[in-house]
């Protein structure tokens, strides 16, 4: 028999290597992206853009009454909407867009079965977690922190006696946006994380929201009316909001948004104690639940 050498052209690679780093940039502007809709079909952009007008409008309402209160001369000074207490007040529709959104990150590349082709790269799976993380707490924070900002703007544009303490309090209101973005992406990820089907995530996500606010209300409503009101101020630590809430009260002297604040002494640190164990902790059920989805 004879041989054939075929020549395909095949030429190695001599470009410049991009490494880990980039790796880690692309696949957090990737979901950035993806949890806003940005790169996917129109229909993949109505919910999260649809949410994120809504949230806007409170916060616009805010403003226009209160220049047309200080063109009439009524007053100034006049904020319907405190910074700290926004997501409070909002948070049904914080649920949703988590709901609706935690599940495109978490859920779709389970469902395909394609996370082993990202470890094949320079990409270790705490990066690959770490990612996604930032870029789903950072995508909340843009949810949350834009109509606070609005809000200071119209302060500014108004020309609100005080600047000052609203300076100092729309930095707390961030703040406290980026403690609840950090708490509710963490949360939303775990949840969406152990089912590979979207519908499926977007209702256990709704239903941990739910039954966890439900229950925190049903207990300090019973609390309450047997005079355990200590009792019913640690409740408050089994709801996300009010977890976030109390932490905004201790640690950065906002006024208290949620039914019941923290309570005195050792709650405010208690409170914020839970608070990063359960951010640290839903990362690494995260970095537990991709590296077995990865071994397969």
């Amino acid at each position: 028999m004879t041989s054939v050498i075929h020549d395909i052209g095949y030429r190695h690679y001599d470009g410049r290597r991009l490494g880990r780093a980039y790796a880690v940039r692309s696949l957090f502007t990737y979901n950035l992206r993806a949890a806003f809709g940005l790169g996917r079909p129109v229909k993949a952009k109505i919910m999260p853009f649809l949410l994120f007008a809504i949230m806007l409008m409170p916060a616009a309402i805010s403003v226009a009454i209160t220049a047309i209160a200080a063109q009439v001369g009524a007053g100034r000074d006049i904020n319907l909407i405190r910074y700290s207490a926004y997501a409070i007040y909002l948070q049904p529709l914080i649920a949703i867009f988590l709901a609706a959104q935690a599940p495109v990150l978490a859920s779709r590349e389970l469902r395909f079965h394609v996370t082993p082709l990202y470890f094949s790269r320079p990409l270790s799976r705490l990066d690959y977690v770490l990612a996604k993380f930032t870029a789903f707490t950072t995508a909340l924070f843009i949810l949350l922190a834009t109509p606070v900002t609005l809000l200071y703007v119209g302060a500014l544009v108004t020309k609100q006696k005080h600047l000052g303490t609203h300076t100092l309090h729309w930095l707390g209101g961030l703040a406290g946006c980026l403690i609840f973005a950090l708490v509710l992406a963490g949360l939303g990820l775990v949840v969406a994380a152990f089912t590979p089907r979207r519908g499926f995530g977007v209702t256990a996500v709704m239903a941990v929201y739910l039954l966890s606010t439900t229950a925190v209300a049903a207990v300090q409503g019973i609390a309450e009316n047997q005079t355990q009101f200590t009792l019913a101020q640690w409740a408050g630590m089994f709801a996300p909001f009010n977890l976030v809430d109390g932490v905004q009260v201790w640690a950065l002297h906002a006024k208290q948004s949620a039914p019941e604040p923290p309570p005195s002494g050792l709650g405010g640190p208690v409170f914020t104690l839970v608070c990063a164990a359960l951010v640290a902790g839903c990362v690494a059920i995260l970095y537990l639940r991709f590296r077995k989805a990865g071994s397969r």
